[in-house]
């Protein structure tokens, strides 16, 4: 999926303080439905748009960073506004060379869709349901 060289796509946090410029495609859209996932989105999942850091073509504003352990040990290091708390970001150890961000803060309904879920065990049973019944608004 990846390719660089292709759009600049710019995440932002909600209050546009901080934003993180990735060029091209990124490498792996991912859902994942761990426990650590849904309480720092705030949300039943969370989702994000794996790059490879020759990718990243720069970012703007301040982050403050936060480090927690994953379920596999390795530590993830998250970079978020200290303005509004938005996650734009985050680094794991266990995958040096890539730049999670996180999909939301492209603001963007025409990006690349999620083709992997991890932690189903996890998931709420409603969630990703193709049978729910969509109220579209604009």
């Amino acid at each position: 999926m990846a390719d660089a060289g292709g759009p600049i796509r710019t995440a932002a946090c909600a209050c546009g303080q901080l934003r993180l410029r990735c060029e091209g495609d990124p490498a792996r859209v991912s859902v994942c439905h761990c426990f650590a996932c849904q309480r720092r989105t705030g949300s039943a999942f969370g989702a994000q748009a794996r790059f490879p850091e020759a990718q990243i073509v720069g970012h703007e504003g301040h982050a403050q960073t936060w480090t927690r352990a994953g379920d596999s040990g390795g530590q993830i290091t998250f970079h978020f506004c200290p303005v509004c708390g938005t996650t734009v970001w985050w680094e794991l150890d266990g995958l040096p060379g890539y730049v999670a961000v996180a999909l939301g803060t492209f603001a963007d309904p025409g990006f690349p869709p999620p083709v992997i879920s991890i932690y189903e065990a996890r998931q709420h049973p409603w969630a990703l349901d193709p049978g729910l019944d969509i109220a579209h608004m604009d």
